[in-house]
Order: structure tokens, then C-alpha cells, then sequence
């Protein structure tokens, strides 16, 4: 394994992101949706939403590739499906803001304690989440770990980053156990879940945790089935072939809980939220939520897209660039009521476990 690149680390203000309190429904459950006289559901979104911001690394992992008009990773290069350019990074930043709504302006599930010690972020992608619990978590030394190198130059001491693959022999000592490791977004970007899993357990202290936060990429309608013509119906099937015939699948939440299990996680628990897409629902902070998400929706379909269907299913640019204003166009819409489910599985090591060498 080549060795860890590594950021430099300065203080910074600590910064907060507080999000309204809401109760989102489980698996199963109906959403009240607004009645259309008093809806905006079918209000049009902006094209240019977002705003870019990023920082380099200088050394090779940022001699970074270009391909189809976007930015892929060069560690490792091939390994990683999406872009890292910065409307990714943006398009990370809100995924981070909405997983903060569904869980009330928390970072997390698991019953950690006050003062957590070693903490890792896997696929960290911008490091928002790693630089927010550094901020709220002081005694915490915060590990990011990613195969690019975009996050903040300027961070708070307690903060690092590591450009690194999550899937290669992970390099710590076992007196560097971790208290807590998070795992967000990770879908359709792990060959082997076992293995993951089995260094997962290794490297946790007994009576750590671990975190699982992810989409169960199947976009439904709360009126019904997606009829066979719907573009994102044929979307998502395409998606799901493309990643399986890949070696990453995207759509394996449903199976991860078990994974735990087997890498000898007890305590696993699974809560399953349903979050609207749109700003059908009449409960105020679902609508809201639903509105990130529509936008985050539209802004997922490029980059799940594109090297994916040139790469591995045989598409031109043009063909990938039709299919993906036929698919964003429907995402504007929200008198179908789409929905999607989101995962949070925590699992926690025997306290008289005891790592292995």
C-alpha cells in the first residue's frame, strides 16, 4: 500500500449548520401531501443553483483526468465511477445539509459517548462531515479518508485528512482503534463489503461504533408503480446493470446490515426513513427536505451518469446527454409524489471484543 498523503491542518472558527426539527416517517408510512390549490409543486427550478468552490493538492493525485466535459479522480484512477470537479463537490456539500435535516441538525445515530477519542470518515469526499464533527466533538481527532484530495487546505487541528483507498489494506496499529467510523454515500463504490467490513471490526475498539448513512437508490411514487415508460424508471434500471456488470453495484444497502453482522458487529440496528423528492408534502419540514432533494435529484443525474454509461455500457455523449435532460425533466415535476428510501444502520463492537493484530 503506498503511503498516506497527507493535509496540513490549521485552526478554524468552529462553524454550525442548524437545520428545523422534524419527525421523517419510516418505511411505509404516507406522507400527507399538499392539496394542489395550495401547492407549488410544479414550480420550475432554477438551471444555475449552486455555486463552486474547491482547493488542490500539489502532487499527482491532482493531475486530475477529464473526461466527457468532467473531472475524475486520479489515485487509483478508474476505481471511482463519479467526477470530483466542483459542481460534485457543491452537489456533496447539500447531500451533507440534507442528511442534517432528516436527522433533526445531527451528525449521526449511534449512541456515542460525550468525548469520542479516534473517529474515521470513509469516502469523505469533501470533508464536511469530518470538519463539522471535529467542530462539535472537540476531543475527537477526526480521520477523512478519500481517493481525491478536495477538501479545505485550512482546517481545525483536530481535523485530517488522507488520500487513500478505503478498500486497500488499512494501515493503523491496533493501539489507533477507532471509537466511532462513519460511513456515508458509499454505495456503487465498493467492490468487496466483506472485506470492508472485516477491517471495519478490526480497527474498531471494543465498544465502538459504526455508521452506516445511505440511499437505497430506487426512485418510487407514493400514487404507484413508475410506469415501464418513465425515464427514470429506465434510468435506474440502466444504472443498476451498469454498477452490477462494474464489480459496485449501487443498490446494496438492503444487504449491508447482514454484512455487518458477519464482520461481528452486534447491536445492529436499522432505521429506514422515506424522504420525499419535490415539495408535494404538506408537513412544512418535509417539504422542505423534498425541495433539496428535487434539486439534489436533478443535480445527481449527470454524474451517475456519465462515465458509467461511456465506460461500461457502450453509450455515446450524445446519447447519455439526451437520456439526461429526459430524466432531469422529470425529476422537475412533483405531482407523482416521488419518494426514496434512506438507511441509517449502526452497529457496535462487544466491549469484551478484542481487536486483532
Amino acid at each position: 500500500m503506498s503511503a498516506p498523503q497527507q493535509q496540513g491542518a490549521a485552526p478554524q472558527q468552529p462553524h454550525h449548520h442548524p437545520a428545523p426539527q422534524t419527525t421523517v416517517p419510516l418505511q411505509g408510512a404516507a406522507i400527507e401531501a399538499e392539496s394542489e390549490e395550495n401547492s407549488e409543486v410544479d414550480s420550475t427550478l432554477g438551471e444555475s443553483d449552486a455555486s463552486s468552490f474547491t482547493t488542490s493538492l500539489a502532487s499527482s493525485v491532482v493531475d486530475y483526468p477529464y473526461e466527457n466535459g468532467r473531472r475524475y479522480h486520479k489515485f487509483r484512477e478508474g476505481e471511482y465511477l463519479y467526477p470530483n470537479d466542483e459542481p460534485e463537490q457543491d452537489r456533496l456539500d447539500m447531500l451533507h445539509h440534507i442528511y442534517r435535516l432528516m436527522l433533526g441538525g445531527s451528525l449521526h445515530k449511534a449512541a456515542l459517548p460525550p468525548s469520542p477519542q479516534r473517529v474515521i470518515d470513509l469516502g469523505t469526499g469533501t470533508g464536511i462531515w469530518a470538519l463539522d464533527f471535529a467542530d462539535e466533538y472537540p476531543s475527537a481527532t477526526v480521520e477523512g479518508v478519500d481517493l481525491s484530495p478536495i477538501q479545505p487546505r485550512w482546517i481545525p487541528p483536530n481535523c485530517k485528512f488522507i488520500v487513500d483507498d478505503i478498500e486497500a489494506e488499512w494501515p493503523y496499529p491496533t493501539e489507533q482503534a477507532f471509537d466511532y467510523i462513519h460511513q456515508r454515500n458509499m454505495v456503487g463504490s465498493v467492490g468487496d463489503w466483506d472485506r470492508l467490513y472485516e477491517q471495519a471490526y478490526k480497527h474498531t475498539k471494543p465498544g465502538g461504533y459504526i455508521e452506516l448513512q445511505e440511499f437505497r437508490v430506487d426512485f418510487l411514487s407514493q400514487q404507484g408503480p413508475l410506469p415501464e415508460n418513465s425515464e427514470i424508471n429506465k434510468w435506474q434500471k440502466q444504472i443498476n446493470a451498469g454498477t452490477a456488470s462494474f464489480g459496485k453495484p449501487l443498490n446494496v444497502i438492503e444487504d449491508l446490515a447482514n454484512k455487518l453482522k458477519a464482520a461481528g458487529f452486534v447491536d445492529v440496528h436499522e432505521d429506514i426513513l422515506k424522504i420525499p423528492i419535490g415539495a408535494w408534502p404538506k408537513d412544512k419540514n418535509l417539504k422542505l427536505i423534498g425541495q433539496f432533494m428535487q434539486l439534489h435529484a436533478i443535480e445527481s443525474v449527470e454524474p451517475l451518469t456519465l462515465a458509467l454509461f461511456t465506460r461500461v455500457l457502450g453509450w455515446t455523449e450524445l446519447e447519455c446527454q439526451v437520456l439526461i435532460g429526459k430524466v432531469q425533466e422529470e425529476f422537475k415535476t412533483s405531482r407523482k409524489q416521488l419518494f426514496v428510501y434512506t438507511h441509517f444502520i449502526t452497529g457496535r463492537k462487544a466491549d469484551r471484543a478484542h481487536s486483532e493484530d
